[in-house]
């Protein structure tokens, strides 16, 4: 079947401006909690979208790990090409798709590092192997083959042997503090609910506005 060819008729309920919570961190909760239930696949999985230093975007999928009022926090190398981006545009986008549930949500707005404090933290908490990758791998460049990978992590197992593994100064944390949020409802016939939270002038509120599909 070629791609033009390809659809997927949506069937669910809808969604109405009655469903949505006030809050837009309350209503990404609510909707992360049944992708978790539901079962879909690595739900905290979001595409991060940048700007990049040639000022043409750039796109990526990564991991949140958290999601509260403060914003949305990912981690990665600080040395890497998302990192560099982010550090010349601070600005970035965010798109969560729980595809079995036939709903998306898109965030965008600022981004800053998170303190030294909060990423060792998170750093502590991970599998050793994922700490000594984090040492071990010139995240973005190029490499010449696994076996010169292979090779690094074996010297970084070796030099932290029997002991903890401290965070790389060059790894850490973002926080992205968001703007603006849409929750998206597919529909029949590609006539989808669309609702957009922004910032209210005094910024103690947000404004939702349903958008055409």
């Amino acid at each position: 079947m070629s791609l033009r060819d390809l659809r997927v008729q949506y069937e669910t309920a809808g969604l109405d401006r009655a469903d949505l919570a006030d809050d837009p961190f309350t209503q990404w909760q609510q909707w992360y909690a049944v992708a978790e239930m539901a079962g879909v696949p690595e739900a905290n999985a979001f595409a991060l979208a940048t700007i990049g230093v040639d000022d043409v975007p750039d796109a990526r999928f990564v991991l949140a790990r958290g999601l509260d009022q403060g914003g949305l926090t990912f981690f990665t190398n600080y040395e890497s090409v998302k990192s560099e981006q982010m550090g010349q545009h601070p600005y970035a986008a965010a798109a969560f798709h729980w595809a079995p549930l036939h709903r998306q949500v898109r965030l965008r707005g600022p981004v800053v590092r998170l303190d030294e404090a909060a990423s060792d933290e998170y750093f502590a908490s991970r599998p050793r192997p994922s700490q000594i990758g984090a040492w071990a791998s010139p995240q973005s460049r190029p490499v010449g083959s696994r076996h010169d990978l292979d090779v690094l992590i074996e010297e970084i197992e070796d030099r932290f042997e029997g002991e903890a593994v401290p965070r790389p100064d060059n790894w850490g944390g973002w926080r992205l503090a968001p703007m603006s949020f849409e929750f998206w409802q597919g529909r029949k016939s590609r006539l989808h609910d669309r609702f957009r939270y922004t910032r209210a002038e005094d910024e103690s509120s947000w404004v939702i506005e349903r958008l055409a599909p």
